[in-house]
């Protein structure tokens, strides 16, 4: 009939361009919208965080859908990850404030990686002083914990989760039937 992989392989290497579109038409109206500072290194961050982003995204949707029975089944546990994604993102509660025990949860939530990458390539080498004294490099760094220098292992670790996700969709797609005979 099909080999399932060359169909798998075909689905991801089609939502490749089309996302990237998506990205520079999202990315330079919302960056120019919310105002950040405009130098070709951190415009390029925020292209590759946005882009590996909206894959990681895409390529959930697809492993989901490949995953479980149904779309409707699909839907369901997407919005449960979801939920519990953005609770653990570290935008609502910063990880510094996660209890010890949760901690784990933050660093295997792809959301929270990817405001990390995000917020550390737009503000964490920032030294301009706020009203408590501290620069906001040292205060991305005491609040939230993100370090500028770590910034090479967040966008791989963001890069990963897109690849992960689209190895999964494929292993989904090769080895799970859910048709009834």
């Amino acid at each position: 009939m099909y080999s399932p992989l060359a169909y798998a392989f075909a689905q991801v290497a089609i939502e490749l361009p089309y996302v990237f579109a998506q990205t520079i038409l999202y990315g330079v109206i919302v960056y120019a919208m919310i105002g950040f500072e405009w130098t070709v290194t951190k415009f390029l961050w925020y292209l590759f965080f946005m882009y590996f982003t909206f894959l990681y995204f895409t390529f959930y949707g697809m492993m989901g859908v490949a995953f479980t029975p149904n779309q409707h089944v699909a839907a369901i546990s997407a919005s449960a990850f979801y939920a519990v994604w953005n609770v653990f993102s570290g935008f609502i509660i910063p990880r510094t404030r996660i209890p010890i025990w949760w901690r784990w949860y933050y660093w295997a939530c792809p959301m929270a990686w990817s405001l990390y990458g995000l917020a550390t390539s737009q503000f964490g080498d920032l030294q301009n002083k706020l009203e408590t004294g501290e620069t906001v490099e040292e205060f991305m760094r005491s609040y939230f914990g993100f370090k500028h220098e770590f910034l090479g292992v967040v966008a791989a670790v963001v890069a990963g989760f897109a690849v992960l996700f689209a190895f999964v969709f494929a292993l989904s797609i090769k080895m799970l039937n859910f048709q009834r005979r």
